[in-house]
């Protein structure tokens, strides 16, 4: 699954000016081979989940037997291929996608699809994550994966310092008295880990948690929402647990990853999605998830890092597109995506992950992920969002966030739309 990343907008936009001019196929002109109508399907998977979308779309073809699905692996270098695609107005039919709003202009709304269509059964999603494929009310993505974010924590360190797992419904101060007790310098030992310089979008969950946000619902203010007491004290917090000694800073030059410090049994707790469960399973770490802890009474808010298939509004065969979207989104396929947490309630109420101790908590969060994202809220966020990392970075490094967050709406206000 592909995580959100902001900073690439300048080499995509070099890119698409570069490959404009090109109009070349990897099918023939007619969309046509062997006799087939062949649909494109890009996709950024590799090795076995690559695999696990050329079967998906084998059993499309199965039942669909003048069409030939081409499963093009774009790889790392899914954005930029996407970009220049689109440029050249020759893009895939389907797609993975997640930055919608960079993209959405260039993207089929399905909403007029869905409605036809009361097969593909919309209710039976997980609706929270229909907030991550919509830009101004319109539908452009379907979901495919998603992961929120949970609580790592080492039960041989637990175990080795007598502290009990942790229990839905903990707080944030119970969470750094745990981290306290972990923590031994002597051993090179942390209770926590922060992100040197962290993606801001990993941190909303945290604000909302707080009450808090890194801008206004409608997207047109930022002044009482970044600087606000609740945004401040949440992010404070991360800044202050490694001016404590309680969080070791990771992830930046010359410093090791959390993960790596998880593996060695040297780190008691870290905060990530779905991504390195298979990786610390490999390395036989005792471990388990929790759901993010809560300030006080107030109500844990989640974030998704979700993934969706779009169809291109150039597509010349929508109709076949929708079709192969429709499958995509069906039982079937879902469980043949054994990499993916399942996005279904049917297929999680057959399945039981959600009753699994190392799955429950993402399902958790993911009923409490009702926000949206701030960079689906304002088109200009890029440019908000560098001086808001700006302030955060500064905060990891020790520095009082409160004048750092009231310089990054100032300097920020001039991109809000007015």
């Amino acid at each position: 699954m592909k995580k959100r990343k902001m900073w690439f907008s300048l080499l995509i936009a070099v890119v698409v000016l570069v490959m404009s001019a090109c109009s070349s196929s990897n099918s023939s002109g007619d969309g046509k081979k062997d006799g087939k109508t062949v649909l494109r399907f890009a996709t950024w998977d590799t090795g076995d989940t690559l695999k696990i979308q050329q079967d998906i779309a084998k059993a499309f073809e199965k039942e669909n037997k003048d069409v030939k699905v081409q499963v093009e692996a774009y790889g790392d270098g899914f954005d930029q291929k996407i970009a220049a695609s689109f440029g050249a107005k020759n893009p895939p039919d389907v797609m993975y996608m997640w930055d919608f709003t960079t993209y959405n202009q260039s993207l089929e709304p399905l909403d007029g699809y869905v409605q036809k269509d009361p097969d593909i059964k919309m209710d039976d999603f997980y609706e929270g994550l229909f907030n991550y494929s919509k830009v101004d009310g319109k539908l452009y993505g379907m979901p495919a994966g998603f992961s929120t974010m949970v609580v790592y924590y080492n039960k041989k360190l637990f175990d080795q310092y007598q502290i009990s797992y942790p229990k839905e419904g903990w707080t944030w101060d119970e969470f750094k008295e745990i981290a306290k007790k972990l923590t031994d310098k002597s051993k090179k030992q942390y209770g926590f880990a922060v992100t040197s310089e962290p993606d801001t979008y990993d941190l909303q969950g945290l604000v909302w948690s707080n009450g808090g946000s890194f801008i206004s619902d409608d997207g047109k203010k930022i002044d009482g929402a970044m600087n606000s007491p609740e945004t401040v004290e949440a992010l404070q917090m991360y800044g202050d647990m490694v001016k404590d000694g309680i969080a070791i800073s990771t992830g930046g030059k010359n410093q090791q990853s959390a993960s790596e410090i998880f593996k060695a049994n040297k780190l008691g707790m870290l905060i990530n999605g779905i991504w390195p469960i298979q990786g610390y399973k490999d390395a036989k770490v005792d471990f388990g998830t929790a759901m993010i802890p809560s300030f006080g009474s107030k109500p844990v808010k989640g974030l998704i890092s979700s993934s969706s298939i779009s169809i291109a509004k150039d597509s010349k065969q929508k109709d076949l597109a929708w079709k192969f979207v429709k499958f995509y989104s069906s039982e079937q396929a879902i469980k043949m995506r054994t990499a993916d947490l399942p996005v279904r309630k049917s297929i999680v109420e057959e399945t039981k992950v959600n009753e699994d101790p190392l799955y429950k908590p993402f399902y958790t969060m993911l009923e409490n992920a009702t926000n949206t994202p701030a960079f689906l809220l304002n088109k200009n966020w890029n440019e908000i969002n560098r001086n808001l990392s700006a302030a955060i970075n500064a905060v990891m490094l020790g520095q009082d966030g409160k004048p750092l967050f009231d310089k990054a709406v100032k300097d920020s206000e001039k991109y809000l739309d007015k």
